[in-house]
């Protein structure tokens, strides 16, 4: 996979391009994981998009491949958004339909705010709009302090999904994958959601809005995402049935549909 220097560290990001040839348009979906993921959680989601859609997905610093530099800046929202940036430039991308969980969510949601030339349209799983509401994350840095990223990996996999709704050997992979995160860029990721807010600036959002939300996450409540659909000038929601907030995960194909069809009726021209 290719890899671009960026901010002193290397993010690593890989585009397919699996499109029919015939099609008249080359639309792209640029793919932002959350907090200790990577690029891999949205395997799933590829054969319902891939015969259509370009796919750009990448690691986020310090997650999956990407790398981490001990002494750098602070992560910040902004600076974060500058890395989907960058890595939608180094892919040669100008415009986009952009897609992220939790943090990647509200990234997402920054970059559209920022850059609407760019944006094609929004969707959100799992993520939030205003980061101080965000609940069960302050013991993040004593779990990590105390047992590690192995343990904070494992308290927050019933965080992420009911018993038995994904098979043993994803359950397997997602927690060794989990703990493998670099834990200063999980923490300093926290810091900024948690110092989130777009709240001012949502009713000027241009591109349409997808919302897709676990009906039981244990950090963003059902009540938070109505009050963000109800904030965009051209938004859905749709509220998912027995899900945590692994729900890019646990429900990647119904996921991968429901964008499929909110992308048809939301074409673009890149």
């Amino acid at each position: 996979m290719p890899t671009l220097a960026a901010q002193g560290c290397t993010l690593n990001y890989e585009l397919i391009d699996l499109a029919a040839p015939w099609l008249p348009v080359r639309e792209t979906i640029v793919f932002n994981h959350g907090v200790g993921a990577s690029l891999d959680i949205w395997a799933e989601w590829l054969p319902a998009l891939v015969d259509r859609y370009r796919v750009l997905r990448f690691d986020m610093r310090g997650h999956g491949r990407s790398g981490w530099r001990e002494g750098a800046a602070k992560l910040t929202m902004e600076a974060l958004t500058d890395d989907l940036f960058a890595v939608m430039d180094a892919a040669g991308v100008s415009r986009a339909h952009l897609v992220g969980e939790s943090i990647g969510g509200t990234i997402a949601l920054n970059a559209a705010l920022r850059s609407p030339d760019r944006v094609a349209t929004l969707t959100v799983s799992n993520g939030a709009h205003v980061g101080a509401t965000i609940r069960s994350v302050q013991d993040w840095q004593e779990i990590i302090g105390a047992r590690g990223m192995a343990g904070w990996s494992a308290h927050m996999m019933p965080l992420r999904f009911f018993p038995g709704t994904i098979p043993d050997e994803l359950a397997r992979w997602f927690e060794a994958n989990q703990a493998r995160a670099q834990p200063q860029a999980v923490l300093e990721m926290l810091e900024a959601l948690v110092g989130a807010d777009t709240i001012d600036r949502l009713s000027g959002l241009r591109p349409p809005v997808l919302l897709l939300h676990p009906d039981s996450s244990p950090f963003i409540p059902v009540p938070l995402m109505a009050d963000f659909l109800a904030r965009v000038p051209d938004g859905r929601l749709h509220v998912i049935g027995h899900a945590r907030h692994g729900l890019p995960v646990s429900h990647a194909r119904v996921c991968a549909g429901l964008l499929r069809g909110f992308l048809a009726e939301h074409p673009a021209v890149e």
